[in-house]
């Protein structure tokens, strides 16, 4: 303080008119107040804060600069220091005060956290193997709930719902939303996701799940088709309506094709009987109003009778198929379309037996040539229409359309022919007859083997002439017959003739007349050994060259085939007259001595030569 009381009071004894000319170049000097005055007055003040700063504080309470407040200022300044440590110690005493009370606190909190820490440690001690346990509880509630979560998903994936059971289960008799649709959908694909687990050591698990979901599948599906077949019964009025849940019933029993297959075949059975029923009413009351008119009213004209009725089945067909192939749209396996032309055939098959039995009556009326030819034709362009919508099966409709047909055209060929043999009859009993009593006249003259063989050249012109025209049937039968009869009279005059220049006649002759009582054929004149001997050499010569015994009528047949009839014909006559006269020498009671060096040739090798 003393330096800074000396340090103030320095301007006033020093020279004032001094300090303004001061360049810093004096010598200095040794006096101590020179030396201190040279340094305050090198000091500069904007440099030094603490200066500015203790100059500021200054001028708060030095307001006024005179000599008694100049040589005050020390004093002041102390007091003012008093006071302001005064002050100080006071707050600090606080200060004190207040951290000996934190203090105290703070020694209180300490001794509570070291009875806390000691009781923890009991309490540590105590509850290591609650501690433990409740690690690992922890540790099992955390697997646990993964495990849960995990059992969730799996259930999720390969389980139903309640509400997807309820519809899979539903009650016999109750209704199929689309939504067990969805619900079957999920249990398929339930099925086919758990093999999967098979290929895992879960293999037990996904053969319960598949057992269960076959089950499941099985009795969802004996309930779609119990209300598939109940659906498809109600379809008996004439124009039906396909529901898109009958369609989708459809689509899932493919899955299962006996089910499938009962099921068209109930919508088969169902839309039977609504054509047939339909098809009688179209024929006795006919359409609603009394239009169109009732089919049998026309009757009486066969062509519009046949015509209009082909035309209801075309188009009771058409609408058939239309109906089953919207019920079948969904349906993805092979053998749709055939399926469709097999039921359209069944549904269509009620009506073959009225339809039948109408046309034969139209046909069997016979109501002529013509109407015929028509009704031909139409049951043939019907029966290349209907085959258009049923295919090439083998359907009872276009069965009985082609036997219809059939029967149309063979009736009308029998109309015609009825027609052409009568047209044909006049023209040949015109022709013929006169033609045959020429023949007759003109061969009455000649001998008997002449006139056949002119007879049998006749009429075998005659035959081959109208063998080439159709319903000459009777005629060429009438002269086949007199053929027939001028061929018998040939063949008796050829075996006649052989017999005759063989010397066999006389001894065949004698030999069918002997009589028992006549005594042996060894006595007769004619029938004795030498004759029969000689009768045998000329026989020896003719089976060495038959053909030089025949007939020269023979030779003039236009026939090969006669001529040949009537030499193997002719030669059968001869083998049975030498088997007769062999038989009759050969006898014991007609007393030939040695029989067999007078006939040497047995029958068997006569046969064997002639033939």
């Amino acid at each position: 303080m003393a330096e800074s009381r000396g340090e103030v009071e320095a301007p006033p004894s020093g020279s004032a008119q001094g300090l303004p000319g001061s360049t810093g170049t004096a010598p200095p000097s040794s006096n101590p107040l020179s030396r201190k005055l040279h340094k305050v007055l090198e000091t500069r003040l904007d440099n030094d804060k603490e200066m500015l700063e203790a100059l500021k504080a200054l001028s708060t309470f030095f307001v006024e600069n005179s000599l008694r407040t100049r040589r005050n200022l020390r004093g002041d300044i102390e007091r003012r220091s008093l006071a302001i440590n005064e002050e100080f110690v006071c707050i600090f005493k606080q200060v004190k005060e207040e951290l000996e009370s934190i203090n105290e606190d703070v020694q209180a909190m300490s001794n509570c956290c070291q009875d806390m820490t000691i009781r923890l440690q009991a309490a540590k001690e105590q509850t290591q193997d609650l501690m433990v346990k409740t690690t690992k509880l922890q540790a099992e509630n955390q697997r646990l709930e993964m495990k849960a979560q995990v059992a969730g998903a799996f259930i999720g994936k390969f389980q139903l719902t309640p509400d997807e059971m309820n519809l899979l289960r539903g009650t016999r008799d109750g209704p199929i939303t689309e939504d067990f649709f969805e619900a079957l959908g999920r249990v398929k694909q339930i099925h086919n996701d758990v093999k999967i687990l098979l290929r895992t050591n879960q293999q037990r698990t996904g053969l319960e799940i598949m057992e269960q979901m076959a089950l499941l599948q099985e009795t969802s599906y004996e309930r779609l088709y119990r209300w598939a077949q109940s659906e498809c019964r109600t379809l008996t009025q004439e124009s039906c309506d396909i529901s898109p849940v009958l369609t989708q019933a459809m689509e899932a029993l493919q899955d299962r094709p006996v089910l499938y297959k009962y099921t068209l075949d109930e919508f088969g059975t169902a839309r039977r009987s609504a054509v047939v029923r339909g098809f009688i009413d179209a024929l006795t009351r006919g359409g609603p109003g009394g239009t169109p008119r009732p089919i049998e009213m026309h009757s009486h004209d066969p062509l519009r009778y046949v015509g209009d009725m082909l035309a209801w089945l075309h188009q009771a067909t058409a609408s058939e198929k239309e109906h089953l192939e919207a019920m079948l749209k969904l349906v993805t396996t092979q053998g749709v379309e055939e399926n469709v032309q097999e039921v359209v055939g069944h549904i269509t098959e009620g009506v073959c037996r009225p339809l039948k039995v109408r046309i034969e009556q139209v046909i069997v009326a016979e109501p002529g040539a013509v109407l015929l030819y028509k009704i031909s034709n139409l049951l043939k362009f019907y029966h290349h229409t209907i085959s258009g919508i049923l295919g090439n099966s083998a359907a009872m409709l276009l069965t009985t359309i082609e036997e219809m047909h059939l029967l149309s055209k063979k009736i009308f060929f029998n109309s015609l022919s009825l027609h052409a043999s009568k047209l044909m009859e006049k023209v040949l009993s015109c022709v013929l007859d006169p033609l045959l009593q020429l023949c007759t006249v003109s061969a009455s003259n000649l001998g008997t083997a002449d006139m056949a063989t002119f007879m049998v050249n006749s009429l075998y012109m005659m035959k081959t002439t109208l063998a080439l025209f159709e319903f000459t049937d009777k005629r060429l039968e009438m002269l086949q017959f007199q053929i027939e009869a001028h061929l018998d009279t040939l063949i008796n005059e050829q075996a006649s003739c052989v017999l005759t220049r063989a010397g066999l006649s006389c001894i065949y002759k004698s030999v069918q007349q002997h009589k028992p009582e006549q005594g042996p054929l060894a006595n007769l004149p004619s029938l004795d050994s030498v004759s029969l001997k000689a009768a045998m050499v000329q026989f020896d010569r003719y089976l060495s060259a038959p053909d030089n015994l025949l007939m020269p009528q023979l030779n003039f047949l236009l026939s090969p085939t006669v001529k040949e009839q009537i030499i193997k014909q002719s030669t059968e006559l001869v083998f049975r007259a030498y088997s007769d006269i062999y038989a009759a020498v050969m006898n014991p009671a007609n007393e030939y001595k040695d029989p067999e060096t007078i006939l040497h040739r047995s029958p068997h090798q006569v046969q064997s030569l002639l033939s």
